[in-house]
């Protein structure tokens, strides 16, 4: 009886072992088949790789000026008495300012003015007299001197009363105003500042080598920290006939139009010096390019071969297509594209999304959906 018992215990683990190993043979069944059955495809989306004109840049950066650009102040001192001008305010050439208290020179270029007609009228009769020799030949010489002496009084008076004002010497916007109605001034004292905002300056620096490169009348382009998606036009109008000794770069100044009053002096600019004779380049959408410590690579669309090298085909008779990946060397990166200056030809076709699930030889199906790009293009590597 016992020994029945035993057989039939051993009957049920054998029963159960063998189930659990034709569970186990079925799962691993399983997963062979799942391997070994075909991927799908891995959706891309691709470009033509293309060769178009590219003109050559000289990167540099440099400073905006104005036009014409002064700080406005006295040559002599005195007590401010009238302001003709507000803060930011447009003024022409010739417009009066300020004005400071003129009344001792007012009184003094009086007494000089008055003196002068005295010294006319006694010229006047001294010139009379010499000829009838009434008076003296010398005596008609200090006449002479006499009168001289009080224009020249006038005219020092006048000058000295002029100082005593101040007219915008040019059309421009006038800055902040830095003094009050009652100020004293002393000479040399800054009033405000004016500057002619309607075309400016950028100067910047270029290295000796590059000067072949550049000459009068060659375009830039300029863009600022204010308005980086927005880039002004320029020309080159002066090239500094020295190289800097401590430096070994020349400067250069280009000139810009402001019609709209966007640009202001002291700016800090980057240019682009556009370089003469552009030259055929291949170039790629940005988003094509992986950037690695091991180098830059993207991935090429090809068509995968038998190892006869014939094509391979699938069921509808389509040649099946492959990534392939392939090392490049870049250039310039400029509006979305990158120069490759080798390892990609014109009319290639190139990954530029999806690029993350690639390896390469991995089997991929051209997609038309256009948010693939956004899901799984690389980050850009600034």
């Amino acid at each position: 009886m016992l020994r029945r018992r035993m057989l039939i215990m051993l009957g049920i683990v054998l029963l159960i072992v063998l189930v659990l190993a034709g569970y186990k043979a079925f799962s691993i069944y399983t997963m062979i088949q799942a391997f070994s059955a075909p991927k799908p495809p891995i959706s891309v989306a691709v470009a033509a790789a293309v060769e178009q004109p590219w003109q050559a840049r000289l990167p540099t950066v440099g400073t905006l000026k104005a036009l014409q650009g002064v700080d406005l102040s006295l040559e002599t001192d005195g007590t401010v008495i009238d302001l003709q001008f507000e803060s930011g305010q447009k003024v022409k050439a010739g417009q009066p300012l300020l004005r400071l208290d003129s009344k001792v020179e007012s009184a003094l270029l009086e007494t000089a003015e008055a003196d002068l007609g005295l010294a006319q009228l006694d010229y006047g009769r001294g010139s009379q007299l010499v000829g009838s020799q009434a008076i003296s030949k010398g005596e008609f010489d200090r006449l002479s001197a006499v009168l001289k002496k009080s224009k020249a009084t006038v005219n020092q008076l006048k000058a000295a009363l002029g100082k005593k004002s101040i007219a915008a010497p040019f059309t421009g916007t006038i800055g902040i105003r830095q003094v009050d109605i009652g100020d004293y001034l002393a000479s040399g004292t800054v009033v405000a500042t004016l500057q002619d905002l309607s075309s400016l300056y950028v100067d910047f620096f270029v290295p000796e080598q590059s000067v072949p490169k550049i000459g009068v009348g060659q375009p830039v382009e300029i863009i600022v920290a204010a308005y980086p998606a927005q880039t002004f036009p320029g020309t080159i109008s002066a090239i500094n006939p020295k190289v800097e000794n401590s430096t070994r770069n020349v400067q250069v100044r280009a000139t810009l139009a402001n019609p709209d009053g966007k640009l202001l002096p002291g700016m800090f600019a980057n240019l682009q010096v556009m370089l003469p004779d552009p030259q055929p380049r291949v170039v790629v959408p940005e988003s094509a390019i992986t950037y690695t410590l091991y180098g830059n690579s993207l991935y090429i669309v090809a068509q995968k071969k038998s190892e006869d090298g014939q094509l391979e085909k699938n069921d509808k008779g389509e040649p099946i297509l492959i990534a392939e990946r392939r090392f490049i060397e870049t250039g310039e990166r400029r509006d979305g594209v990158v120069m490759i200056t080798k390892g990609v030809h014109s009319g290639e076709k190139v990954v530029t999304a999806g690029q993350i699930k690639l390896d390469n030889g991995a089997h991929i199906a051209i997609s038309d959906d256009k948010t693939l790009g956004e899901k799984n293009s690389p980050p850009r590597a600034d």
